[in-house]
């Protein structure tokens, strides 16, 4: 439990001047303390290199711990700014290290799989690509849980300048969040000091500041606070000229002016007017380069001994160190004391550190660049005797100058590997670039190529699609890698926009190759992305072509599988018989499941293959296939950590399931969340186009038509031109119908028109998929009754070869609107029917109450409400409601 705060608690003497900053630490930490309802917060410190935010951040930790805090620290390392997470590993050290299996599970909870790994708590060893926003996320919710169990916690990072980006994209998001739990987190770094990304998140980091917690640039000591300074350490007998001087050789810099003190006390300097003059020539040797000049004076093994240590960076000990120098433990021994002596080293044997990391830095720079880079190879192999593994070895190995080491582009590969487990696809892309300029052997360099383009398919299609062509150019990969590359050069150039050339590129392989095994995965790929282009050539031929080719397998293996599943979501877009459809789907399955190498997070065939299956057993009304094949979808992304596109795309899946089970409200739900997921990715992209499309769709069902076109405005221009491959529902379709619930009615013809235009000519038409021929009978029957009428017929005649209660009752329902009297009412009676035997609530809720209407009676007006009342329907329960006025029977809620 939290102990009283000291009243007046005593500052060290680095901290003069300091009293604001000390007084927002405090008040953070009241607010952390307080009970019953502790609040967290953010302080942020800023400053040049040397003017105390290092000494600041432990009175902090000081005066935190005397609360009774949980207080955890971590800082950034210049040489190792390039290795994954290494600061989020060190700062949560203390709440993992050493814990039990069954702990770190509880701690961990659904995100253990990946989080496990980005945390080095388990090997990386995995053949699942973790994913970054997934380990982002999963950091969140172990920090919730750290937050309850450690209460009041204050995390403190230091040298934010050198942090890995790993840390950083999961630190400053985490800064910003309004649900954070009660955490203090207090940071400090340098300013003028980081560039690229680095620089770009520390500013977001400043603003995100500025919003809720407090951020400070620090500035140096005035002459006041130097003499102040001066003569606690000194005595009070410093006088005036001395103190100022101290302040002019320093200009304020806190460790300058700690370091020359401390230097003029131990030679015993009279701190007086007369002994001013020796203080510059003092602090010359107290600067990085005096203190160089000093280590190579020394010379011997003391500077290599130095240099091991800035090199190490972290976590150092004197034995690892002595490796990378070739000396004996003994010999380090007298190395690590003289160094502690010329207060350039501090730490015991087992935890050597530098005084400050601006000697760190001067250690480095001092060493000619050849020995620097010659000892970096010795470095990495002392990390991989150690057991450190490949990553933490190959940022040393970054900058050993190529030279054909095929040993070396193995290492890098390993690297990426170990990475890529880890969630950190940055970091393995510099290795793999790594490998490439050693350069790799002419047969070895085709498979780097290949891995390259496969780490960066989804993140910069357009790049991976160079490697991967200039891979599958060169000898190297086998049959199934071969296969493995046009696939994913096919899904990145779909991904970049360029379904038709991807769709062309995979079948001329296909024809190159020689007939079997591969030619036909190799034609199952050219079928999936050319199904999914929306725009291809002669949709009914390769329709044809893909029935034929589905007719002559079984289902034996993944290949055959996929080929099925295809064929079942191009018959669901054609609109051929339901059951027939869902047959082959139930052919592609094992057990009613997924079959091995075809599961959702399977990398060889990737989750658009399973989905189509998902998609085509909905609209054929199997909404239970359906729904449990997108929950699995869910669990699995979760389990491996794939909250970004995967389960964006996972939580659309589930939403439309719901949309079509007439849950409007869960699917509300489910699809905002996949609107947020998608943002977060990119924008643009194909499962953001069908997440806002389902949630439009959605809320239109539920009657919210401003929502809908808020949703649409929010994502920047839902019209055309669409994408190259297919929205599901059909885009066009869902924009007509907001068009027409909006009264936009001359808008929303013209846009249903060139929708059925082009589904026609690919020759599909389904009318559950793509409803646009029902909406434009509709729109017409005011102006042209006799066109309304053939629309309708059309959309009838499609429904009944489709054949499922819901693509014939919803015919129905239009012909009905377009009919009068007897005829009118007959129609609803049927589609009444005919939707109370399909799953879809909210088409029964409309048919209901439009026979209500119809035959004027109440008790199936009623019926009708309360359907619709169970879907969240709001404008149908208006329509029930004001029906039910008009016969004389008001509703009442009661």
């Amino acid at each position: 439990m939290p102990v009283p705060r000291p009243e007046n608690p005593a500052p060290a003497p680095q901290l003069i001047e300091r009293d604001a900053e000390l007084d927002s630490a405090t008040k953070a930490l009241d607010a952390l303390c307080a009970t019953p309802a502790p609040r967290g917060g953010v302080l942020l410190f800023r400053g040049e290199a040397g003017i105390g935010k290092t000494a600041l951040l432990a009175e902090i930790q000081r005066r935190a711990r005397e609360r009774g805090c949980a207080v955890w620290s971590a800082r950034g390392g210049e040489t190792v700014a390039s290795v994954a997470f290494h600061v989020v590993r060190h700062l949560l050290q203390p709440a993992l290290a050493g814990a039990s299996e069954t702990t770190t599970r509880e701690l961990l909870g659904e995100w253990h799989s990946s989080l496990a790994r980005a945390l080095g708590i388990h090997p990386p060893g995995s053949d699942v690509q973790a994913d970054p926003l997934g380990v982002r996320d999963g950091l969140d919710a172990l920090i919730d849980t750290l937050a309850e169990r450690h209460h009041p916690l204050v995390l403190v990072v230091d040298d934010l300048q050198w942090s890995d980006l790993e840390t950083l994209r999961w630190l400053v998001p985490f800064a910003a969040r309004t649900d954070a739990p009660p955490v203090l987190l207090v940071a400090a770094y340098r300013i003028n000091e980081a560039d690229g990304e680095t620089a770009t998140l520390l500013r977001e980091l400043d603003t995100t500041v500025r919003r809720r917690g407090t951020d400070v640039l620090l500035g140096p000591l005035s002459p006041p606070g130097t003499a102040l300074f001066a003569r606690r350490v000194l005595g009070e007998h410093a006088d005036d000229p001395f103190c100022r001087e101290v302040w002019a050789v320093t200009g304020g810099n806190l460790f300058e002016t700690v370091a020359l003190v401390a230097r003029a006390k131990a030679q015993e300097l009279e701190p007086v007017e007369r002994t001013a003059g020796e203080l510059r020539p003092l602090m010359a040797t107290e600067r990085p380069e005096g203190l160089m000049e000093r280590l190579k004076a020394k010379g011997g093994h003391t500077l290599s001994f130095a240099f091991a240590v800035a090199v190490l960076e972290s976590d150092v000990s004197l034995k690892q160190a002595a490796k990378v120098v070739k000396i004996s433990v003994g010999e380090a021994v007298e190395c690590a004391q003289w160094l502690r002596d010329a207060r350039i080293l501090k730490g015991e044997d087992e935890h050597l550190e530098f005084v400050h990391p601006t000697i760190a830095t001067a250690v480095n720079e001092a060493v000619p660049t050849w020995v620097r880079l010659a000892r970096y190879g010795i470095v990495a192999e002392v990390l991989l005797e150690d057991g450190r593994g490949a990553a933490a070895a190959s940022r040393y190995l970054m900058d050993v100058p190529p030279e054909a080491n095929a040993d070396l582009v193995e290492q890098m590969r390993d690297a990426h590997r170990e990475y890529v487990a880890v969630g950190a696809p940055d970091a393995a892309r510099l290795c793999l670039e790594r490998a490439l300029q050693e350069p790799p052997l002419p047969t070895v360099r085709a498979q780097v190529l290949y891995e390259l383009g496969k780490l960066i398919t989804l993140t910069t299609p357009a790049t991976a699609a160079d490697y991967l062509k200039e891979a599958l150019d060169q000898p190297g990969l086998d049959d199934e890698q071969q296969a493995d590359a046009v696939f994913l050069l096919s899904q990145a150039l779909t991904h970049n926009d360029q379904a038709a050339e991807a769709g062309q590129m995979v079948a001329q392989v296909a024809e190159a190759a020689a007939p079997g095994l591969l030619r036909m995965r190799l034609q199952t790929i050219q079928f999936l992305w050319e199904g999914v282009y929306a725009t291809e050539f002669d949709g009914p031929a390769r329709s044809r072509r893909l029935r034929e080719a589905a007719e002559k397998v079984e289902g034996r293996d993944t290949t055959e599988q996929a080929l099925l599943m295809l064929r079942a979501f191009d018959a669901t877009a054609v609109g051929e018989d339901a059951q027939t459809i869902v047959e082959i789907g139930d052919r592609a399955l094992v057990n009613d499941s997924l079959p091995p190498g075809l599961n959702w997070t399977d990398q060889t065939w990737g989750f658009e293959v399973p989905a189509l299956l998902g998609l085509s057993y909905a609209f054929a009304d199997r909404l239970n296939h359906a729904d449990a094949l997108f929950a699995d979808a869910r669990r699995a992304f979760t389990e491996v950590g794939w909250s970004g596109g995967h389960l964006a795309f996972a939580y659309a899946l589930t939403g439309y399931v719901q949309r079509r089970r007439g849950n409007l409200v869960r699917a509300e739900e489910d699809l905002r969340e996949s609107v947020r997921l998608a943002e977060r990715i990119g924008h643009g992209l194909p499962m953001h186009w069908d997440a806002v499309c389902m949630l439009i769709d959605t809320l239109l069902a539920r009657g919210r038509v401003d929502e809908a076109q808020k949703a649409a405005e929010d994502f920047g221009g839902f019209h055309a031109p669409y994408p190259t491959t297919i929205v599901i529902p059909d885009a066009a379709s869902v924009r007509g119908r907001l068009l027409l619930a909006q009264g936009r009615t001359k808008e929303a013809v013209a846009e249903l028109e060139a929708a059925g235009e082009a589904l026609k000519a690919r020759g599909r038409h389904n009318t559950v998929l793509a409803p646009w021929a029902l909406d434009l009978a509709r729109a017409v029957a005011p102006d042209d009754p006799e066109r309304a009428a053939a629309l309708a017929r059309y959309a009838r005649e499609k429904a009944e070869r489709f054949g499922t209660n819901t693509a014939i009752g919803e015919a129905m329902r239009c012909q009905a609107e377009l009919a009068q009297g007897q005829t009118r009412a007959e129609l609803l009676r049927r589609a009444v029917d005919l939707l109370g035997s399909s799953p879809c609530k909210y088409e029964h809720a409309g048919a209901r109450i439009e026979w209500g209407i119809a035959t004027g009676s109440p008790s199936e007006l009623e019926k009708g409400r309360a359907i619709a009342v169970t879907c969240g329907a709001a404008e149908l329960i208006k329509s029930a409601d004001r029906a039910l006025r008009e016969l004389g029977f008001p509703h009442s809620d009661k």
